[in-house]
């Protein structure tokens, strides 16, 4: 069976958008990150991350409070840090992260709840994050660049934060297409942003 043909036989929930309450609650903690329920979970997100085109997705995207994610880098949105570059589907239970050091840098950001609009988010470019496998195995990495923003994006939606919330200056807010047609022409427009895929 083709690709296409795949995709169009399953369905994954849809993903909720800003307003829904689920997206500012804070997510429960999962008891046992091997469950059934949880590899459903997963597979669930795996196939609306796959629907929606984006980068990451946390469980309450679907309207389900768990402590869950998911997220992958790319090659056009892999950076030059040895602690960054393409990385494929990753899912994590009761994620957590800490920075490595004090650098903050500022990156434009989408978000899957948040069609259309992106904005300009001061994160850490370095952080230790752990958490557990679907398989039960401790997971623990330091991440720089891309996916560092991309888990951190992600574990803010479990701790009921959007993107908005880490604005400094929502000037930098617009929607999509005005945004990189700006950049664009004062050349500050990177090969992420033109890959048209979002963060969760």
């Amino acid at each position: 069976m083709s690709d296409q043909a795949e995709e169009t036989a399953a369905e994954g929930p849809p993903i909720v958008r800003m307003g829904d309450p689920v997206l500012r609650r804070i997510a429960t903690e999962v008891a046992d990150p091997t469950a059934p329920e949880i590899r459903g979970l997963i597979a669930d997100m795996t196939v609306s991350l796959a629907e929606a085109g984006g980068i990451g997705l946390a469980a309450p995207q679907i309207g389900v409070g768990l402590r869950v994610i998911l997220f992958k880098v790319p090659d056009a949105r892999a950076t030059g840090d040895p602690d960054d570059g393409p990385c494929p589907l990753t899912a994590l239970v009761n994620p957590s992260f800490k920075p490595a050091d004090d650098e903050m840098v500022l990156g434009w950001e989408g978000c899957l709840s948040i069609p259309g609009l992106r904005g300009e988010v001061p994160r850490h470019q370095r952080i230790k994050v752990t958490g557990t496998t679907p398989e039960g195995s401790v997971f623990e990495a330091v991440l720089a660049g891309t996916r560092a923003r991309v888990v951190q994006h992600e574990v803010d939606h479990l701790d009921g934060v959007l993107y908005l919330d880490r604005m400094t200056d929502l000037a930098r807010l617009g929607f999509a297409e005005e945004i990189m047609e700006a950049e664009a022409a004062r050349k500050w427009l990177g090969a992420d942003a033109e890959t048209g895929e979002q963060d969760g």
